[in-house]
């Protein structure tokens, strides 16, 4: 089978909401009135971002699934991807689970694929995906203020716990794992909560490289500090609830875990109900963890407001 064939078989289907889908030298989008386009890039390179033997219908959506958190971060509407492409060969039963899995998530979210790459080498996914946001309505990692609340979505350090179980530094349960794995392999883009957030986040941030390290981006932009409650952070382990771990490494999963995919983000305290209410409307768990301080730094408390000696990092490609 040669590329061409390859694209027409697994990848190429009929444009819906773009003007030009796959097939010509660019692909064509069209935002509606009074809409910004949002655009994102993520790359993952096996052995480094996914393991050898990862389904490949949870790896299509996965593949899709960290660029739709990156939209959601902004609180954009999805619209189009690329992908580009690199394989060791033609592997047809791997394309087909792989395609299957990546247009699952992208018809969830009415999101197309409209054009990209292939070419042999590596196993090396790179999707860049487009989406729209009201002009001035996007969420930003700059808008933290003093006195704001911190947030995070959903459940924080599953996948690090399934990839220290990987690693074999620890053991977990059977149906633990299989919870735990299926955080790592498969995360869920939060894009509903994303755009219930606009016009009530101040400042978000997707989860991606551990929660110390993504919530520092928003300090670092906003020019402010924040005290984060370890113990709340490390309540939201949803996979941890009953398997007996000991403190330092819940915490270490829940503050320096990547791969969550979650939104971190800041609100006035006057904006709680709302909020709230943004999590009921896109069915996911909202989490109060902290507050945004005007003194530089990120200070880390346990839940009587003592100082957690323990020191968290984040993932860094190059470290």
């Amino acid at each position: 089978m040669g590329e061409f064939d390859l694209i027409t078989r697994y990848f190429q289907r009929p444009a819906k909401r773009s003007p030009l889908g796959v097939g010509d030298d660019c692909a064509l989008l069209a935002p509606a009135p009074g809409m910004q386009l949002a655009v994102s890039c993520d790359m993952l390179v096996e052995g480094r971002h996914f393991l050898s033997t990862v389904d490949p219908a949870r790896l299509g959506h996965k593949a899709l699934a960290v660029n739709l958190s990156d939209l959601a971060a902004c609180g954009a509407k999805p619209l189009a991807f690329t992908l580009a492409l690199a394989l060791p060969g033609v592997d047809e039963p791997w394309l087909e689970a792989f395609s299957r899995g990546l247009f699952a998530l992208a018809d969830e979210h009415g999101c197309e694929l409209v054009g990209g790459d292939t070419t042999r080498g590596p196993l090396n996914i790179c999707i860049t995906v487009f989406g729209e946001v009201p002009a001035g309505a996007a969420l930003l990692r700059s808008g933290a203020h003093a006195g704001d609340d911190i947030w995070v979505s959903g459940t924080l350090g599953d996948a690090r716990l399934a990839l220290e179980a990987f690693r074999g530094t620890l053991s977990l349960p059977a149906d633990v794992f299989a919870q735990a794995r299926m955080r790592m392999e498969q995360p869920t883009p939060r894009v509903a909560l994303g755009q219930a957030l606009r016009g009530t986040a101040s400042a978000a941030v997707d989860v991606s490289d551990g929660l110390v390290g993504d919530l520092g981006h928003i300090l670092a932009s906003s020019k402010v500090g924040a005290t984060l409650n370890a113990d709340a952070a490390t309540g939201v382990i949803a996979a941890a609830a009953s398997c007996g771990l000991g403190t330092e490494i819940l915490r270490t999963c829940a503050l320096s875990g990547g791969d969550d995919y979650e939104l971190v983000f800041t609100a006035p305290p006057a904006a709680r109900a709302a909020v709230e209410q943004a999590g009921r409307e896109s069915t996911t768990r909202v989490t109060r963890i902290g507050r945004i301080d005007a003194e530089a730094g990120l200070r880390i408390v346990d839940a009587g407001g003592a100082p957690v000696a323990q020191r968290f990092g984040s993932f860094d490609h190059f470290v």
